[in-house]
């Protein structure tokens, strides 16, 4: 995957060489909301860049009675996390950053590593299972691509 990543540095650097600034801050910009979407799209689907299912979730102890029991959708994983709010993109002329900043980044790294992480404050340590939320594959790759060839074709 690193050598796709080089090849395709190598492959926009020259073409990106001949924009001007503020063209280029455009296309950055506009690159880093296609794959922030595409992240977005990812997660709702609960499947990591690799297109594999997350690892689910623990089944919870039913801590009430069958008769007294809550009935609950099956929420997915990270709803909050995919939002814009927290998933954010950092664009300028030469980088593209998509990922988690801030307190929601700690989350993030926990369960796209697999790390320990406590679930209270004082609650128990676990160690979560690795669900990567933030990658790259081929498709977006081919985004990139298409994005800087429409620029240079207008």
């Amino acid at each position: 995957m690193q050598d796709d990543l080089t090849a395709l540095e190598t492959w926009a650097s020259t073409l990106l060489a001949r924009l001007d600034p503020a063209a280029r801050r455009k296309l950055t910009s506009q690159i880093a909301q296609d794959l922030r979407r595409a992240q977005q799209q990812r997660i709702k689907a609960q499947q990591t860049p690799e297109g594999t299912p997350y690892t689910p979730r623990k089944p919870r102890k039913a801590l009430r009675s069958k008769k007294e029991r809550i009935k609950k959708q099956k929420a997915a994983m990270f709803a909050k996390l995919r939002t814009n709010t927290h998933l954010k993109t950092k664009a300028d002329g030469n980088d593209i950053t998509v990922g988690f900043f801030g307190r929601v980044a700690r989350i993030a790294r926990v369960h796209q590593s697999g790390l320990n992480d406590r679930v209270a404050k004082d609650g128990p340590e676990v160690t979560y299972a690795e669900r990567r939320l933030i990658g790259f594959n081929q498709t977006d790759k081919e985004t990139i691509q298409e994005s800087i060839l429409s620029l240079i074709r207008s």
